[in-house]
């Protein structure tokens, strides 16, 4: 086992120094999300719901949100700012006896291990409370919360059970216990008897997660009938390309202040042409003298390459230079009625 905490545990003038263990494990069967169709597993990225962009671990700080919507932001030095006297220290506060402790209050279980050379002093402790039948309650902090915790003696180690604050138990408010429901005393004594009937102690062992020892089975039926999926690997480049041009394709936005989806790939004269005449109609917001202009100017431009075309190609090329001439020339015209 790796312990999770060091610290000691106060004991009145006795200082004990202690590591803590996670004294629980799951062994429950986990799943992958995957492709139902390849296997391939299914990934989730961490992304800022304002611009989209996936955001790295470092850049990542804690928030409350306020009621009004407001968030307040929180950073590592925030957190260690927090006078938190329980941060590397395990006060004992008083003794009760175990019986006084609902289970509901508890939450977690962990192993303490005397740190070095402070094995006697933890017999000690160990001996005193295991005497006494009692069980210390103390104050931790695991991980930036600080939580009530039982300390108890089992199997010669000592035991801290994290426990809920008295605010986050919620009170049973069910419309029965207001009802005056009676059972019949003949009813009553046939339940005490299948109780009765069915005490006894208490083992453990002797119960098995059926569910478990069910699907452990089924995995194997299928591994041993082929029933599983060739993964190949893939090298995790594909989400990263397309977070670039995403972001490439945003900036370039921004810049030009129109939709990203109206860029064109400059490589090709006959995709630039088209993009300049959807441009054009979005400048009728501009003044009429300014518009006039721009329009005038772009027959003209256009002028230059169907003579240049005329006199370097042959009669029959002339004609085709001809033509898209007369077919720019109807816009011009258009263009001066507007004016």
């Amino acid at each position: 086992m790796r312990s999770i905490w060091r610290g000691a545990v106060s004991f009145g003038l006795v200082s004990i120094g202690v590591k803590l263990y996670s004294a629980t494990e799951d062994k429950d069967i986990r799943f992958h999300q995957v492709h139902a169709t390849d296997g391939g597993r299914i990934k989730y990225r961490r992304v800022c719901s304002i611009d989209g962009e996936e955001v790295e671990y470092s850049d990542i700080a804690k928030g409350y949100e306020l009621p009004d919507g407001q968030v307040v932001i929180l950073t590592d030095e925030d957190f260690d700012d927090l006078p938190l006297s329980t941060r590397r220290e395990i006060d004992v506060l008083q003794f009760v006896a175990q019986d006084e402790i609902d289970p509901i209050q508890f939450e977690k279980t962990y192993y303490l291990e005397p740190d070095g050379p402070a094995t006697r002093p933890y017999v000690l402790l160990r001996d005193a409370l295991e005497n006494a039948g009692q069980v210390a309650i103390t104050k931790i902090a695991i991980r930036q919360r600080e939580s009530l915790a039982a300390l108890r003696v089992r199997d010669g180690v000592l035991v801290l059970h994290t426990m809920r604050w008295p605010d986050e138990i919620r009170t049973p408010d069910f419309g029965f216990l207001d009802e005056d429901i009676t059972v019949r005393p003949q009813e009553l004594k046939m339940a005490e008897a299948l109780i009765a009937s069915m005490t006894g102690e208490f083992d453990p062992t002797e119960f098995t997660d059926d569910y478990r020892e069910a699907m452990t089975a089924l995995l194997e039926a299928k591994q041993t009938g082929g029933e599983v999926a060739q993964v190949p690997e893939v090298e995790d480049t594909g989400g990263a390309v397309v977070d670039l041009m995403s972001a490439l394709r945003r900036s370039v936005e921004r810049a030009r202040g129109g939709p990203a989806d109206d860029i064109a790939d400059d490589s090709s004269d006959d995709v630039q042409e088209p993009a300049a005449a959807t441009k054009a109609p979005a400048k009728k917001a501009a003044p009429a003298k300014k518009a006039a202009l721009a329009k005038k100017a772009a027959p003209a431009k256009k002028a230059a390459p169907a003579k240049k075309a005329a006199a370097e190609k042959p009669a029959a090329k002339k004609t085709t230079a001809a033509k898209k001439t007369a077919a720019d020339k109807p816009p011009a015209k258009r263009a001066r009625r507007s004016a």
